[in-house]
């Protein structure tokens, strides 16, 4: 009887503590819970910390509190301009309110499939207002505001807060990109055949006149040296002028000693002289006298000249 009464202790012990273990839940600081009953919302806990609830007849669902990331794939889109852009784009929310967000959505893939519907129509809908260049470049930042405004207003209603939305790429597809490359290149490939084009005329220029300038440089020159070769010559003779007005003999020695040094140095010309000849007068008299004639005989002629 004693052991009965210690098996029906045991069991209802047992119970309780189940019961005891059932009713008690845990939220993280990372989470936010709903308390459910029979499908019906009971209560909504934010706040992190060791709960309670009616064990058996009530369950606990859990929602994540933290920044989600919603990664949608790419799509196409025209811009203002009849643009095709293909728009890499992704979105942060949150869930503020778990209540709307089971009611509406009840998990976070379903969550992430109306946030997905939610961000391709925003993209479309601005997009098609801006031009490309206003998308990838000037107004990128005000564009992307515009819609998270959009998809903001949208998703409240579910119970989300979107943070923050933002585009990753913006391009063009990849055959009008190799288009635009191909037209871009032509563009370049005749500018830098203009450039060279006026390049080569201002070398032609540039060389027209150095050979200008090197001309006349050159003739100035040339013009210089005859003036100081004419100054250097008349200079000469003024000074043989006045040697010779000075001492006649010394300059006629001189000057037929010049002509010795120049006329028999060594070379293939031959010279055929008379050894009477006026010429060779120092030869027989160092003051350069000459022999008389004899009677009726004239003086040696100079000779000629053979080659």
């Amino acid at each position: 009887m004693k052991n009965g009464f210690l098996g029906i202790g045991a069991v209802i012990v047992a119970v309780v503590a189940l019961a005891a273990y059932l009713s008690i839940y845990i939220v993280d600081p990372a989470q936010q819970a709903l308390v459910l009953q029979f499908g019906e919302i009971k209560k909504s806990e934010r706040e992190p910390g060791l709960k309670f609830k009616t064990p058996f007849i009530q369950n606990v669902h859990y929602f994540d509190k933290r920044v989600l990331d919603l990664n949608m794939p790419p799509i196409e889109a025209i811009a203002a301009d009849k643009k095709r852009l293909i728009v890499d784009a992704f979105a942060r929310y949150r869930i503020t309110n778990p209540v709307l967000f089971y009611q509406t959505v009840n998990n976070i893939n379903e969550a992430n499939q109306r946030l997905s519907t939610f961000l391709q129509s925003s993209l479309r809908a601005v997009l098609a207002r801006a031009t490309f260049v206003q998308v990838v470049r000037d107004e990128r930042a005000e564009l992307m505001e515009q819609i998270r405004v959009d998809v903001a207003s949208r998703a409240a209603p579910i119970g989300i807060e979107v943070i923050d939305v933002k585009i990753r790429r913006a391009d063009l597809p990849q055959t009008n990109s190799d288009a635009i490359f191909r037209r871009m290149q032509t563009e370049r490939q005749r500018e830098a055949t203009e450039i060279r084009a006026q390049g080569e005329e201002q070398a032609r220029r540039i060389r027209s006149r150095a050979d200008r300038d090197a001309t006349v440089l050159i003739a100035e020159a040339k013009r210089d040296s005859e003036i100081v070769r004419g100054d250097g010559d008349a200079e000469r003779n003024r000074i043989f002028a006045e040697a010779f007005g000075q001492n006649p003999e010394f300059f006629s020695f001189y000057r037929s000693m010049q002509a010795y040094a120049a006329g028999l140095k060594s070379g293939d010309t031959s010279m055929v002289l008379s050894p009477n000849s006026e010429f060779f007068r120092y030869f027989r008299d160092p003051r350069g006298v000459a022999e008389p004639a004899a009677p009726g005989q004239s003086p040696s002629p100079a000779g000629a000249i053979a080659q």
